[in-house]
Protein backbone atom coordinates (compact mmCIF):
# COMPACT_ATOMS: atom_id res chain seq x y z
CA UNK A 1 0.00 0.00 0.00
CA UNK A 2 3.10 2.13 0.87
CA UNK A 3 6.33 2.71 -1.17
CA UNK A 4 9.47 1.30 0.52
CA UNK A 5 11.31 4.15 -1.59
CA UNK A 6 9.79 6.52 1.46
CA UNK A 7 9.26 4.96 4.35
CA UNK A 8 12.17 7.11 6.38
CA UNK A 9 10.58 10.32 4.85
CA UNK A 10 6.79 8.64 6.10
CA UNK A 11 8.06 7.66 9.49
CA UNK A 12 9.16 10.97 10.31
CA UNK A 13 6.31 12.80 8.81
CA UNK A 14 3.78 10.09 10.72
CA UNK A 15 5.73 10.98 14.08
CA UNK A 16 5.34 14.75 13.64
CA UNK A 17 1.88 14.40 12.49
CA UNK A 18 0.73 12.24 15.89
CA UNK A 19 3.39 14.57 18.32
CA UNK A 20 1.12 17.61 16.96
CA UNK A 21 -2.02 15.91 17.56
CA UNK A 22 -1.23 14.69 21.08
CA UNK A 23 0.13 18.36 21.54
CA UNK A 24 -2.80 19.87 20.52
CA UNK A 25 -4.89 17.94 23.72
CA UNK A 26 -2.83 19.87 25.89
CA UNK A 27 -4.13 23.46 24.34
CA UNK A 28 -7.15 24.94 25.11
CA UNK A 29 -9.92 23.85 23.06
CA UNK A 30 -10.23 27.28 21.00
CA UNK A 31 -6.15 26.58 19.48
CA UNK A 32 -6.72 22.60 19.73
CA UNK A 33 -9.41 22.69 17.08
CA UNK A 34 -7.21 24.25 14.18
CA UNK A 35 -3.82 22.56 15.39
CA UNK A 36 -5.21 19.45 15.57
CA UNK A 37 -7.33 19.90 12.67
CA UNK A 38 -3.90 20.96 10.54
CA UNK A 39 -1.89 17.74 12.32
CA UNK A 40 -4.81 15.50 11.02
CA UNK A 41 -4.84 16.73 7.45
CA UNK A 42 -1.03 16.85 7.09
CA UNK A 43 -1.17 13.03 7.98
CA UNK A 44 -3.76 12.08 5.71
CA UNK A 45 -1.81 13.99 3.05
CA UNK A 46 1.60 11.99 3.96
CA UNK A 47 0.11 8.63 4.03
CA UNK A 48 -2.12 9.71 0.61
CA UNK A 49 1.27 10.84 -1.09
CA UNK A 50 3.33 7.44 -0.52
CA UNK A 51 0.67 5.22 -1.17
CA UNK A 52 2.22 2.54 -4.31
CA UNK A 53 -1.02 1.05 -6.23
CA UNK A 54 -0.32 -1.66 -7.88
CA UNK A 55 -0.50 -1.83 -12.21
CA UNK A 56 -1.27 -3.70 -15.08
CA UNK A 57 0.83 -3.72 -17.98
CA UNK A 58 -1.19 -3.67 -21.05
CA UNK A 59 -0.11 -6.33 -23.53
CA UNK A 60 1.40 -5.83 -27.20
CA UNK A 61 4.80 -5.35 -28.51
CA UNK A 62 6.76 -2.51 -29.02
CA UNK A 63 4.85 -0.39 -26.95
CA UNK A 64 6.57 2.14 -24.37
CA UNK A 65 4.42 3.08 -21.45
CA UNK A 66 4.09 5.61 -18.97
CA UNK A 67 6.60 6.20 -16.81
CA UNK A 68 4.93 8.63 -13.93
CA UNK A 69 1.42 9.24 -12.82
CA UNK A 70 0.43 12.89 -14.03
CA UNK A 71 -0.45 15.22 -16.87
CA UNK A 72 1.67 15.42 -20.15
CA UNK A 73 2.56 19.01 -20.79
CA UNK A 74 4.40 19.26 -24.12
CA UNK A 75 5.90 16.78 -26.75
CA UNK A 76 8.67 17.90 -28.79
CA UNK A 77 10.23 16.77 -31.69
CA UNK A 78 14.55 16.75 -30.61
CA UNK A 79 17.94 15.30 -31.25
CA UNK A 80 19.19 13.71 -28.33
CA UNK A 81 22.76 12.47 -27.84
CA UNK A 82 21.25 8.95 -26.46
CA UNK A 83 18.41 8.10 -28.86
CA UNK A 84 19.84 9.95 -31.73
CA UNK A 85 17.75 12.60 -34.49
CA UNK A 86 14.66 12.47 -34.85
CA UNK A 87 13.54 11.51 -31.36
CA UNK A 88 10.78 13.16 -29.36
CA UNK A 89 10.24 14.60 -26.18
CA UNK A 90 7.18 13.87 -23.82
CA UNK A 91 7.56 15.91 -20.50
CA UNK A 92 4.81 14.60 -17.87
CA UNK A 93 3.97 16.80 -14.76
CA UNK A 94 3.31 15.38 -11.59
CA UNK A 95 1.57 17.09 -9.19
CA UNK A 96 1.58 16.45 -5.27
CA UNK A 97 -1.56 14.62 -5.17
CA UNK A 98 -0.18 12.17 -8.13
CA UNK A 99 1.26 8.56 -7.13
CA UNK A 100 4.93 9.81 -7.21
CA UNK A 101 6.21 5.94 -7.67
CA UNK A 102 8.17 6.04 -11.24
CA UNK A 103 7.77 2.81 -13.36
CA UNK A 104 10.29 1.32 -16.28
CA UNK A 105 9.02 2.36 -19.74
CA UNK A 106 10.32 -0.65 -21.66
CA UNK A 107 12.24 -4.09 -21.08
CA UNK A 108 15.54 -3.42 -21.46
CA UNK A 109 18.69 -2.84 -19.76
CA UNK A 110 20.36 0.04 -17.85
CA UNK A 111 23.21 1.64 -19.77
CA UNK A 112 22.81 5.21 -18.59
CA UNK A 113 22.43 6.83 -15.00
CA UNK A 114 23.66 9.91 -14.37
CA UNK A 115 22.68 12.70 -11.79
CA UNK A 116 22.82 16.39 -12.14
CA UNK A 117 22.67 18.73 -9.22
CA UNK A 118 20.79 21.99 -10.06
CA UNK A 119 18.43 23.65 -8.42
CA UNK A 120 14.70 23.34 -7.60
CA UNK A 121 12.49 26.06 -9.81
CA UNK A 122 8.78 24.86 -11.01
CA UNK A 123 8.52 21.35 -12.80
CA UNK A 124 5.92 22.81 -15.21
CA UNK A 125 8.72 25.55 -16.38
CA UNK A 126 10.21 23.92 -19.75
CA UNK A 127 14.16 25.05 -18.54
CA UNK A 128 13.81 23.03 -15.11
CA UNK A 129 14.92 19.90 -17.32
CA UNK A 130 18.16 21.76 -18.39
CA UNK A 131 18.59 23.19 -14.95
CA UNK A 132 17.11 21.71 -11.88
CA UNK A 133 18.56 18.76 -10.00
CA UNK A 134 17.99 15.51 -12.20
CA UNK A 135 18.78 11.93 -13.12
CA UNK A 136 18.90 10.96 -16.13
CA UNK A 137 18.73 7.04 -17.38
CA UNK A 138 18.94 4.77 -20.20
CA UNK A 139 17.72 1.92 -21.77
CA UNK A 140 18.57 -0.46 -24.67
CA UNK A 141 16.22 -3.34 -25.91
CA UNK A 142 16.49 -5.07 -29.03
CA UNK A 143 14.02 -2.73 -30.34
CA UNK A 144 14.89 0.50 -29.20
CA UNK A 145 17.16 3.12 -27.01
CA UNK A 146 14.87 5.10 -24.51
CA UNK A 147 15.58 7.92 -22.19
CA UNK A 148 14.05 9.41 -19.57
CA UNK A 149 14.69 11.76 -16.74
CA UNK A 150 13.50 12.30 -13.72
CA UNK A 151 13.02 16.23 -12.72
CA UNK A 152 13.34 17.66 -9.02
CA UNK A 153 10.37 20.49 -8.93
CA UNK A 154 9.99 23.39 -6.37
CA UNK A 155 8.87 20.97 -3.91
CA UNK A 156 10.48 18.06 -4.90
CA UNK A 157 14.07 18.21 -2.91
CA UNK A 158 14.84 14.24 -3.06
CA UNK A 159 15.10 11.54 -6.24
CA UNK A 160 15.22 8.24 -5.27
CA UNK A 161 16.37 5.65 -8.37
CA UNK A 162 18.39 2.85 -6.86
CA UNK A 163 19.30 1.16 -10.69
CA UNK A 164 22.47 0.17 -11.33
CA UNK A 165 24.38 0.36 -14.64
CA UNK A 166 24.47 -3.02 -16.65
CA UNK A 167 20.79 -3.57 -14.63
CA UNK A 168 18.17 -6.01 -16.54
CA UNK A 169 14.69 -4.25 -16.42
CA UNK A 170 11.45 -4.67 -16.92
CA UNK A 171 8.58 -2.81 -18.39
CA UNK A 172 6.11 -1.83 -15.66
CA UNK A 173 8.48 -2.55 -12.36
CA UNK A 174 8.90 0.08 -9.92
CA UNK A 175 12.21 1.41 -9.88
CA UNK A 176 12.52 4.77 -7.86
CA UNK A 177 10.39 8.44 -7.06
CA UNK A 178 10.36 11.74 -6.47
CA UNK A 179 9.51 12.96 -3.59
CA UNK A 180 6.66 15.91 -3.82
CA UNK A 181 5.91 17.21 -6.87
CA UNK A 182 7.70 16.96 -9.67
CA UNK A 183 8.34 16.00 -13.48
CA UNK A 184 9.50 12.51 -15.85
CA UNK A 185 10.62 13.77 -19.50
CA UNK A 186 10.94 10.23 -21.80
CA UNK A 187 12.78 10.55 -24.86
CA UNK A 188 11.51 8.01 -27.14
CA UNK A 189 13.66 7.55 -30.72
CA UNK A 190 13.23 7.68 -34.30
CA UNK A 191 10.45 5.27 -35.12
CA UNK A 192 8.47 5.58 -31.93
CA UNK A 193 5.06 7.67 -32.42
CA UNK A 194 3.41 9.29 -29.42
CA UNK A 195 -0.11 7.77 -28.72
CA UNK A 196 -0.40 11.09 -25.97
CA UNK A 197 -1.51 14.51 -26.36
CA UNK A 198 -0.46 17.44 -24.43
CA UNK A 199 -3.26 17.19 -21.54
CA UNK A 200 -3.37 13.56 -21.34
CA UNK A 201 -3.49 12.19 -17.75
CA UNK A 202 -0.96 9.22 -17.51
CA UNK A 203 -0.73 6.41 -15.30
CA UNK A 204 3.05 4.86 -14.80
CA UNK A 205 2.53 1.08 -15.66
CA UNK A 206 -0.47 1.27 -17.54
CA UNK A 207 -0.71 4.16 -19.87
CA UNK A 208 1.13 3.87 -23.68
CA UNK A 209 2.76 7.18 -24.26
CA UNK A 210 4.09 5.50 -27.56
CA UNK A 211 4.32 2.46 -30.33
CA UNK A 212 7.38 1.43 -32.14
CA UNK A 213 6.36 1.01 -35.53
CA UNK A 214 6.00 -2.31 -37.12
CA UNK A 215 8.55 -2.59 -40.56
CA UNK A 216 4.94 -3.01 -42.48
CA UNK A 217 4.30 0.86 -41.49
CA UNK A 218 8.09 2.05 -42.40
CA UNK A 219 10.53 4.47 -40.28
Amino acid sequence: MFTPYGKSTLVKLVAVSVGVLLFSLLLPLQAAIPVGSAAAIFLLFSLWFFRDPSRSLPPGKGLIIAPADGTVMSIKACTHPFTGPGSTIISIFMSPLNVHVNRIPVTGTVTLLQHHPGSFSMAFDEKSGEENERMDIGIESNEMKLHFTQVAGFLARRIVCPLQSNERVSAGKRFGMIKFGSRVDIVIPAGAVPEVLPGTKTRAGETIVARMKSPAEGG
